[in-house]
């Protein structure tokens, strides 16, 4: 069975081959790094991350790309409250990216571009579209795209131009022709810090947000590339902008294909820092752990909205219990997995069917049953091989059901040495503060500290 992925430009499942034979190229929307990530970014994360592991599995090389933003107005408001400067403030919430993202067994991506390394070639962009026509200087010293003048936008959304034009308030204009054109350089503000301005052919200042991306994407994996990836509510402004531009500007398909995850919701309200409803992965990695997370966002499809409570972690928390319960009963061998037995061949089919992870647990779980009706050594390998693909289960059984919530949750080595390294980043940026913040979650973990001029060791109460 070929793979088919739901194209959220065509609007329905497609058959999916790489542009180059054998080689993916992805590019996925990543955080933009003012503060701690929420699990809405951890769904997202979790999903591309399953992703990239299926191509992978079905043979494929991939070269995958997350950004990560670095230059932003909630940036500069950020560093501004915290007395910090920009880069001390996004290097510090890098580093809490990876702890929180290497704690949920997401693969670190082929490359993770920062916006401000590539200044330069979104300055070449803005360059080609002025000279296409799509773009125009204001009196107010920005650079906008000039919507109107690219067919086909709103070919992502759906929406047509006379729908988007309804929506707008003529107080967006600032400085715009027309107010649905969007900024691609913003002039430089005498309040703004030094280290958020470039000097550029338009003037003094920074990029907009959505030309940051084109450029990273184009720089990364060329002018076309096979799959573009984010959460749903990047669809649009956000997607929509980039097509114009990476378009307008090169006059080929920006990607083939466009993916988007679904959003979490607590009480059927999407998960956000702006609706204050927000849970951050660390707060939640105090009371459950990364392999329960995982598991309760793997075992949900993509694109669905998920639901976050309590109840629905607990659940996952026990359903994953059971299947490595099974895996205590009969310890499973290493195995490759044959894709012609029935059970692998229903895992294969569900994921082959645009990543349809509920139906891949079912099998799972299908095996799990097998095994403890048989006693099946061949079943309780093929359920650690399968589960291996999601990144689940790879964990010694014993130990998982011994520990139950152990290590205050989310105490592997691993995690601890992480926040110990950004302890130690902190520290030498002069952010006791935050040093102190990492010494009282590990406290929390049960890990005691014992600082030393040769370094920081640590054991658990």
């Amino acid at each position: 069975m070929a793979l088919r992925i739901y194209n959220t430009l065509a609007r329905e499942l497609q058959v999916f081959e790489p542009l180059t034979p054998g080689h993916v190229r992805m590019y996925v929307c990543g955080m933009t790094v003012y503060d701690f990530c929420h699990m809405g970014h951890a769904r997202s994360m979790v999903a591309f991350d399953v992703v990239q592991r299926w191509l992978k599995q079905s043979g494929l090389q991939v070269t995958y790309v997350r950004n990560i933003t670095d230059i932003d107005d909630k940036i500069i408001r950020r560093a501004t409250e915290n007395g910090e400067s920009i880069r001390a403030l996004t290097d510090r919430m890098i580093q809490a990216l990876h702890v929180d993202a290497d704690a949920l067994g997401i693969e670190r991506p082929q490359a993770e571009p920062r916006a401000t390394d590539h200044v330069s070639g979104m300055l070449g962009l803005i360059a080609q579209l002025e000279q296409r026509g799509l773009a125009y200087r204001s009196a107010n010293g920005d650079v906008n795209f000039a919507v109107r003048k690219f067919p086909g936008y709103g070919k992502l959304s759906g929406k047509s131009l006379d729908e988007l034009h309804a929506g707008e308030r003529v107080a967006v204009l600032d400085g715009k022709e027309d107010p649905l054109d969007f900024v691609l350089w913003k002039s430089a503000k005498a309040d703004e810090p030094a280290d958020v301005k470039w000097d550029s052919e338009f003037g003094s200042g920074r990029p907009g947000w959505h030309i940051e991306c084109s450029a990273m994407s184009c720089s990364l994996l060329g002018e076309s590339f096979d799959i573009h990836g984010g959460g749903a509510d990047l669809q649009f402004p956000h997607h929509e902008n980039e097509i114009a531009q990476s378009e307008g500007a090169h006059g080929v398909a920006m990607a083939r294909f466009w993916m988007h995850n679904g959003f979490i919701n607590v009480d059927n309200v999407k998960m956000s820092k702006s609706l204050g409803n927000f849970f951050t992965i660390r707060d939640v990695l105090q009371r459950y752990r990364p392999e329960e997370v995982r598991f309760f966002v793997v075992r949900s499809h993509y694109r669905s909205p998920l639901n976050f409570s309590d109840q629905h972690l607990d659940d996952a928390k026990a359903s994953l219990k059971r299947l490595y319960t099974a895996l205590q009963a009969v310890p499973p061998e290493t195995v490759a997995i044959d894709w012609q037995q029935p059970q692998a061949a229903r895992f294969k089919a569900a994921m082959d069917e645009d990543f349809a992870t509920p139906e891949a647990v079912a099998v799972l779980f299908d095996l799990a049953a097998e095994v403890n009706r048989s006693q099946s050594v061949s079943a309780s390998s093929l359920l650690k091989a399968l589960g291996g693909v999601l990144g689940l289960l790879q964990a010694d059984p014993l130990t998982f059901l011994q520990t139950g919530h152990a290590d205050a949750d989310n105490g592997d080595s691993a995690q601890i040495e992480n926040l110990i390294a950004e302890r130690a980043t902190a520290k030498a940026s002069r952010d006791f503060s935050r040093a102190d913040q990492i010494r009282q979650q590990l406290s929390d973990m049960g890990v005691v500290l014992k600082d030393s001029p040769q370094g920081t060791q640590w054991e658990r109460a």
